[in-house]
């Protein structure tokens, strides 16, 4: 495997541009990190970790070395970083028995156990700033169901059987707090459980925006991802079965069909057609279910073809994300069922 291959592998799956909402980052191969090519990748890797712990986002980390005296961008968890090069750092370190290696995944581990708030969830990056909307709880792109993987694959051994004992235990308490933050933030319409807003606030935990152009709202993208992390849990608690049960629901209603996204002299725009696949909006209106958009000028608005170019052709405001979903859901809804009639999952 060659580091640029590796680079799009690890690229496709975490999904930067979001066309999922969340996919576990690929590993290199114990094989690969063995060979010159993979040695040098660790090399880079080592080289980027900030002093706070973590990884700047959207750096070459894999495929070039740091040069010292460029000013190094703070550590971060958005698009994959940090969690990606700790994954890669745990395998190196079971095939090469590099201290580095050990020393730069526990440093990093910890500053993601230092980061979580007390309610539960995670910023953007640590420490969070005082005022703009990095500070608060992100589930966007996939940030928080990453971290959170990572935490359970830790506690679960693996690449991570040298992490100590105690450690693992803060990871499983981390990943149990995390999942009670997810219920928590679960959005109440009308008193029913719905889905999640991509942001929430780390305080109180009501759904928040980000930039100018993603409002306060329900997510379809988001969403899909935290439900499909509550459906991975082995032998989820009544709580979180309810959850995925409204969640999943709410999919159901919010789908939208009869539109095709298309594009015309290179603008997207959604023409009518009773033959086109079910869609899911990015972003929905709270309490209505309404499909909403906004360009830079911050205002909502109900049609995409309302919305400036530039925003309009480079951003993902529908998807597919609800089709795989629900296939997965009819998959845990028997795993779940069968679980109950065996007396595995308590039934609540």
């Amino acid at each position: 495997m060659s580091v640029s291959t590796l680079v799009k592998r690890i690229s496709v799956a975490l999904c930067v541009a979001v066309a999922l909402p969340c996919v576990a980052a690929v590993v290199p191969t114990a094989e690969w990190l063995r060979t010159e090519e993979g040695r040098g990748a660790v090399e880079n890797v080592l080289s980027w970790q900030t002093a706070a712990g973590g990884w700047p986002k959207n750096q070459p980390t894999t495929t070039k070395r740091f040069e010292p005296g460029v000013k190094l961008e703070h550590a971060t968890f958005d698009n994959g970083a940090t969690t990606t090069e700790l994954r890669i750092l745990a395998r190196a370190f079971g095939v090469t028995r590099d201290a580095r290696c050990e020393t730069a995944f526990l440093r990093g581990l910890n500053h993601i156990l230092a980061a979580q708030y007390p309610s539960g969830g995670w910023p953007q990056f640590h420490p969070p700033p005082a005022k703009s909307y990095h500070r608060h709880i992100t589930f966007n792109d996939g940030t928080m169901t990453r971290l959170l993987e990572l935490l359970r694959d830790v506690n679960g051994g693996g690449d991570f059987v040298f992490v100590p004992e105690a450690l693992r235990v803060r990871c499983a308490q981390a990943f149990e707090r995390g999942v009670a933050c997810i219920l928590r933030c679960q959005v109440l319409v009308d008193g029913a459980r719905t889905a999640w807003c991509a942001q929430h606030d780390e305080v109180t935990l009501e759904p928040r925006p980000a930039r100018k152009f993603e409002l306060a709202s329900l997510s379809g993208g988001e969403s899909a991802g935290l439900l499909r992390l509550l459906m991975s849990i082995e032998r989820p608690s009544p709580e979180v079965r309810r959850a995925i049960e409204a969640g999943v629901a709410w999919f159901k209603v919010a789908k939208v069909t009869g539109l095709r996204e298309t594009r015309v002299d290179g603008n997207k725009v959604m023409v009518k057609d009773a033959e086109a696949p079910p869609l899911w909006a990015r972003f929905y209106e709270i309490g209505t279910n309404r499909p909403i958009f906004a360009g830079r000028d911050g205002v909502k608005k109900y049609s995409l073809a309302e919305i400036e170019a530039e925003r309009r052709n480079g951003y993902t405001w529908f998807g597919t994300w609800g089709d795989s979903l629900l296939r997965e859901y009819t998959r845990w809804k028997a795993r779940i069922e069968l679980g109950v009639e065996s007396g595995r999952i308590r039934n609540g």
